[in-house]
């Protein structure tokens, strides 16, 4: 079936938003401007002010639902179901596993390529399908263990690859690059845990998709900023490029982007289009298809890589390209996209069949032993 021109829409500024989020995020890393008290010239490096943007795009997606909310509660007909009333303090474990992983994803973009950071982060379906058998009980059928062995062997080649570029790159020292990629790994677990803790707590309570994002953002905001306070404070020495070599110096993000504005332009440009791209997903989802919104997001890393390359942000690696479709295939079997095409085949058809019958059951009987717990 055809698309409509509004699904055409919510796919493009999804794909768009996406990218423009990790571009600009990676944009503002690449400036270098005159910090306070005439400090000389050195590199905008703030991941964890950059997470409070982030959180702040974020947090938008709540004041957006109110207002579409409060406008729909004024037609005759309102069609937004706002969903059941909940306890918000439901969002704050995930939120604040969100406010981790974020603020590690951006301290290891400082340390390696817009590419590889996109690429790297598809070890997400590795530890969700890992950690979703260990805590909610559910039994991966044989092709999403295939996909998780697939995207291992993907997330590798892109290590691989990295390691040859960290060799040649002057902007990027070989164990900034190491660490970095080593940095995102670890933040996908955080990640996942959110993930499993969403499913687990949070989704049984009917809460519509803008709400529980703008409340989770809500929640990462004002820790991640109450949190600026202390990180000024805690020396970390080389680790941090700041001039005092503390955590978070939030007064010299502050002056850097007054003696350079266009630092500010990129920091937007992260803060607005997380909260379309969030937008975006939640309606490709609803209008489309979850399968779409994932081949949007594969295609959404393809953008980033091109995009650098063109600026000059990153070199060619062939290796990078093997990586790439490797994790696009093990998503792509994970998710299972391969399944239309063994429909065909009768053998593997009646195969998929008994797999997804046994699936469907156990997961019944555990949400009817999650229901008699919960009478209990």
């Amino acid at each position: 079936m055809a698309w409509t021109n509004y699904q055409l829409f919510l796919a493009g500024l999804m794909l768009t938003t996406g990218s423009i989020n990790t571009l600009s995020a990676k944009w503002a890393d690449m400036f270098s401007a005159k910090g306070c008290h005439d400090d000389p010239e050195h590199p905008f490096s703030h991941p964890f002010l950059q997470a409070v943007g982030m959180f702040l795009g974020e947090f938008c997606c709540l004041v957006v639902f109110y207002i579409v909310l409060c406008h729909d509660r004024r037609s005759p007909e309102p069609r937004i179901n706002p969903g059941q009333r909940f306890n918000p303090l439901l969002f704050f474990p995930p939120a604040m596993c969100d406010m981790l992983a974020t603020s590690i994803m951006y301290v290891a973009l400082n340390m390696t390529s817009a590419s590889s950071f996109q690429m790297l982060r598809g070890a997400v379906i590795i530890f969700t399908g890992l950690l979703s058998v260990a805590f909610l009980g559910r039994r991966l059928i044989v092709s999403q263990w295939v996909g998780i062995m697939i995207t291992i062997l993907g997330l590798v080649i892109v290590g691989l690859a990295d390691f040859v570029t960290g060799h040649k790159d002057d902007s990027h020292k070989l164990s900034d690059v190491i660490t970095g990629d080593l940095l995102i790994i670890m933040a996908q677990i955080v990640a996942s845990v959110q993930m499993v803790l969403e499913e687990k707590f949070v989704y049984k309570h009917d809460v519509h998709p803008l709400r529980a994002v703008g409340t989770e953002g809500l929640f990462g905001f004002i820790v991640l900023t109450l949190l600026l306070i202390p990180m000024y404070f805690i020396y970390v020495g080389s680790f941090s490029n700041n001039p005092r070599q503390v955590l978070e110096d939030s007064i010299d993000a502050f002056c850097q982007i007054g003696h350079k504005p266009l630092i500010l332009l990129a920091l937007l440009g992260n803060t607005v289009s997380i909260a379309f791209f969030n937008f975006a997903g939640i309606s490709v989802t609803k209008e489309i298809s979850a399968t779409t919104r994932m081949v949007l997001d594969s295609l959404r890393t393809l953008v980033i890589w091109v995009v650098s390359l063109a600026l000059g942000w990153e070199q060619f690696q062939g290796l990078q390209v093997l990586g790439f479709l490797v994790l696009l295939l093990g998503t792509a079997v994970y998710n299972g996209l391969h399944r239309p095409v063994l429909a065909r085949i009768p053998w593997c058809a009646a195969r998929m069949d008994s797999e997804e019958s046994s699936s469907a059951e156990r997961e019944r009987l555990l949400n009817d032993d999650r229901v008699q717990g919960a009478d209990t």
